[in-house]
């Protein structure tokens, strides 16, 4: 079939859509119309960590648009205290709103004034979208009322009093509160077009499921996966070496809430395990990190301390079986436990000859030191089942697969978490998976197919076992591009205290931050080319405090972790960036420490956040120039075709719908 044969039977398919004249004209008027109007606003945010507290925060002040919306419309109007009261009942309507309404000497009147508010500033949102996107962002049971609000005209002479009647009779029916509650939402709605989370969701802080329940009802968001992201989708596939090793990392920081109480995984059979097994041995080197910085404990820290042990043995020994098991990943010298000397106390790495600070290990036969116990592995498969069998889990991490990938193109940008593995000569670093030599983009699609193989694999099947092993290979693999680094040291951080054996060499890529042709040849790889394109990184925290820049490489890459978790803070100095590309260009956001909720809504406490603009445009950024843009105006030449063809007669028009 030739390409003139090809395009006649794709516009005939197009005109089932578009059936005649008049409707193809009217779509290409209104596809025409929608590439004039300013591109939305982006945001991109990393490494949360599960500090769902201040990310919700985030959410609700749209990383400081929201009050800047404020500050537009009311500036002349209301003093700043106001405007704070205003912005803070924005962020949290139904917390805030009763305690303002009750403090008015006049209810009603309260309720007049600010809902005349609301909607001068929801109109300001709504000003760069067509009326069709803002009424399918409309609540469905008040739309069509809010919708009419939105579009009122003070010039109008006739109209006036329609409106001041339609609020008066909002205030009558008892309705103001629920119609309050609607205008704050859809005001953070339209401030930001879509969001980008450039990876690690997960692990550090309390409440990763939160974060995880918050983008899934986000009405447009992506994900690049992080390999905090990539260890937890291991898990939910049922890998027993990324369930010992999430459970590890909880943990280790103390963190159990996410796994106890927001996906309902109980650790009782692990804490039998524990007392029984290691109620004589030292626990030391097992205490939860909090502890260990002085902070008060939310769990019987002698317990965790047992619980920490008993899984980091069993953590070990599954991740030897899965290098063994997986000669491609190259990672035999990862292989420690056959080089522990039991009876001397040391343990045999590249690097010399160690003493370890605990090998009371009862539970490993120094003939096979990588087989379960009977017990350890009737353990594994209870908690294999309750991560198999959380529900909310698992409808998270099919989100994750729907939403996310190990990269995305878009609007010209190139995203990504971890890196673009090199070597030290700034070339592709290549790997061997599968028969295949692959590196750049090529890896990355591969690495990729291979984590939702994982996943979607049929369960016993060879694809499926190599998936799961592979997922975990993403989170601490020898220079996965998640990851990063050489290797993982958390053996040695946990049992040597020479901390010299504690390094993670970092892949090559990282010392080439400042070499902007490295980028640009990186951007390439992915085709994107120009002087607006740029890469947008996260997995590496940026010590703001020591005046380092997330700007790097000439403004080809922006690191946006900036410590969004409080962990991280202290190297960071900041509380994490959002990136914001609008329709005049990029700039950076830095936020300082978040008050905490109970503080932001009492006291009107916003997160305080200072930008840099780094790439402005000269010309107001339009849609046509989006991606969608141009996936519309292809939209737009496919119809003008069409309409030629009914013109021409090569398609008969069908009218017998038309009016």
């Amino acid at each position: 079939m030739d390409n003139r044969t090809e395009r006649q039977k794709y516009l005939r398919l197009l005109a089932q859509q578009y059936p005649n004249v008049r409707a193809a004209s009217s779509e290409i008027i209104h596809l025409q119309a929608i590439l004039s109007l300013p591109k939305g606003t982006e945001h991109f945010m990393s490494d949360l960590h599960g500090e769902a507290e201040a990310f919700v925060h985030i959410l609700n002040n749209a990383s400081g648009a929201v009050r800047e919306k404020v500050d537009i419309v009311l500036r002349d109007a209301l003093p700043a205290d106001e405007r704070a009261r205003l912005a803070t009942l924005i962020y949290y309507p139904e917390e805030k709103l009763s305690e303002l309404a009750d403090a008015a000497p006049n209810r009603a009147e309260w309720y007049r004034i600010t809902l005349r508010r609301l909607i001068e500033i929801c109109r300001l949102c709504a000003s760069k979208y067509t009326r069709a996107k803002v009424r399918r962002a409309l609540p469905v049971w008040n739309g069509d009322i809010i919708n009419e609000l939105l579009n009122k005209n003070n010039d109008i002479f006739n109209k006036r009093e329609y409106f001041d009647t339609v609020i008066a009779s909002i205030i009558e029916t008892d309705c103001a509160e629920e119609f309050i509650i609607s205008m704050c939402n859809l005001i953070k709605r339209l401030v930001v077009d879509h969001l980008h989370i450039v990876g690690d969701i997960f692990d550090r802080g309390p409440r990763a499921d939160i974060i995880m329940d918050l983008l899934m009802e986000h009405h447009s968001v992506d994900i690049q996966w992080g390999n905090h992201d990539v260890l937890w989708m291991g898990a939910a596939t049922g890998s027993r070496t990324c369930i010992a090793t999430v459970l590890s990392n909880s943990i280790t920081y103390n963190n159990l809430d996410v796994i106890e109480t927001g996906y309902g995984i109980s650790l009782r059979p692990l804490a039998l395990f524990a007392d029984e097994t290691y109620r004589s041995s030292d626990i030391s080197c097992f205490l939860p990190k909090t502890v260990e910085e002085g902070e008060q404990s939310k769990v019987d820290v002698t317990r965790a301390a047992r619980m920490h042990k008993a899984i980091a043995v069993i953590q070990f020994k599954l991740e030897g079986q899965t290098i063994m098991r997986n000669p491609s990943f190259r990672m035999d010298d990862r292989l420690l436990l056959d080089k522990i000397d039991f009876s001397g106390g040391t343990v045999r790495l590249p690097s010399g000859v160690y003493p370890l600070r605990d090998c009371d290990f009862p539970t490993i036969d120094p003939a096979d030191p990588y087989r379960l116990s009977e017990a350890e592995a009737e353990l594994m498969g209870q908690l294999k089942n309750s991560f198999l069998r959380s529900e909310k889990l698992q409808r998270h991490i099919r989100f994750l697969y729907s939403k996310g990938g190990l990269y995305k193109c878009f609007n010209g940008n190139l995203l990504y978490h971890g890196c673009i593995p090199m070597d030290d000569r700034g070339e592709f670093l290549t790997f061997s998976f599968g028969g295949k030599t692959l590196s750049g983009k090529a890896l990355m699609d591969w690495c990729e197919t291979a984590a939702r193989q994982g996943y979607y694999a049929r369960e016993g099947t060879p694809e499926r076992q190599f998936g799961k092993d592979f997922l975990w290979f993403l989170w601490c693999g020898r220079n996965s591009p998640s990851f990063g680094r050489d290797h993982i040291a958390t053996f040695e951080r946990r049992l040597i205290a020479d901390q010299a054996t504690w390094a993670e060499p970092k892949n090559p890529y990282y010392s080439f931050y400042n070499e902007d042709a490295v980028f640009v040849r990186i951007l390439r790889e992915f085709g994107l080319e120009g002087e607006h394109c740029h890469i947008v990184n996260g997995h590496v925290p940026v010590k703001t405090k020591d005046g380092e820049s997330p700007i790097k490489a000439g403004g080809r890459l922006i690191v946006i972790d900036g410590g969004f978790c409080r962990a991280y803070q202290p190297t960071t100095g900041i509380a994490g960036y959002t990136l914001v590309y609008d329709s005049w260009g990029i700039h950076i956001t830095a936020h300082e420490p978040f008050p905490g909720r109970r503080n932001a809504i009492r006291d009107n406490k916003d997160i305080l956040s200072t930008s840099m603009a780094f790439d402005r445009s000269e010309n107001r950024i339009r849609i046509s120039e989006t991606d969608n843009g141009r996936a519309l105006q292809q939209t737009i030449d496919d119809l003008k075709d069409l309409l030629a063809a009914f013109r021409r007669g090569e398609i008969k028009e069908d009218n017998s719908g038309a009016e």
